[in-house]
Formats: C-alpha cells, sequence, structure tokens
C-alpha cells in the first residue's frame, strides 16, 4: 500500500484572548481534544504544562499529526497550529473551533499546503464552529 504525503498545516496567532482562558492549561487542553475530534482526528496522547507566573504549552499528538497551543495570558496571545496528514481530516475545522472558543479580538493565519513538492502558502478563511 502506498500513502499520500499531502497534508495541511494551518497556523494561526490570536490576540486579544480573555487572560483566565489562556492561563488554564486544564481547560485549554480540554478545548484542544475537542477540536481535535470535531475535525475528525485521532487523538494517541495529550501533553500539558501550566506555566508560572502565567501561560500555557499544550500538545495534542494525532494520529494524523498534532495539534497544539501556546499562551501568553498577559499579552492576550495563544499562537496555535494544527497538521494533517492526507485528504481525511481538515485542519482548518479544528482551528475555526478553537477561535469560536477563545473569541480573539484579531486573527493572522496561514495555511500551507505541504507533500506535494513545492510548500503552497494560503489564506484561510474561517467559520464559526458549533461548539458543544
Amino acid at each position: 500500500m502506498e500513502y499520500s504525503t499531502f497534508g495541511r498545516h494551518v497556523a494561526v496567532d490570536t490576540w486579544g484572548v480573555d487572560f483566565d482562558m489562556l492561563n488554564d492549561a486544564e481547560f485549554l487542553q480540554a478545548q484542544l481534544v475537542e477540536a481535535a475530534e470535531t475535525c475528525g482526528a485521532t487523538v494517541m496522547s495529550v501533553q500539558s504544562k501550566q506555566f508560572e507566573p502565567q501561560g500555557a504549552t499544550v500538545l495534542v499528538l494525532l494520529s494524523e499529526s498534532h495539534l497544539s497551543i501556546h499562551t501568553y495570558p498577559e499579552r492576550g496571545f495563544a499562537a496555535i497550529d494544527c497538521y494533517t496528514c492526507g485528504e481525511t481530516v481538515d485542519p482548518q475545522l479544528a482551528i475555526d473551533y478553537l477561535v469560536s472558543v477563545l473569541k480573539p479580538e484579531k486573527t493572522y493565519a496561514k495555511k500551507l499546503v505541504r507533500g506535494l513538492g513545492e510548500l503552497k502558502v494560503e489564506t484561510p478563511e474561517f467559520k464559526q464552529a458549533e461548539l458543544v
């Protein structure tokens, strides 16, 4: 069996996010797992770290690749990215879910289409996700 090398990698910087949301690794972990499930990804494991005096990092290892967030609550900033291999899981759906939860004042995002040769850079469109 031959596997496709095609993948999509969405990276987004969010600004103007509530301090308390960004400073709660447990809350963020639950949201990232929900985001992964929303896009149809398979969660393999989760690592999270609550930093002192503030900030958090959460990494969700997916069968299809990964989903992560790194936060700077004192600046209202979070760096989020999701990379998925193959055609069946759309990382934009996970990003849409997280943006809907975090409700940032501003977002800046790019999508890389990978695994086909030259990297292709696109500007993704956000859609309001239905929250559970």
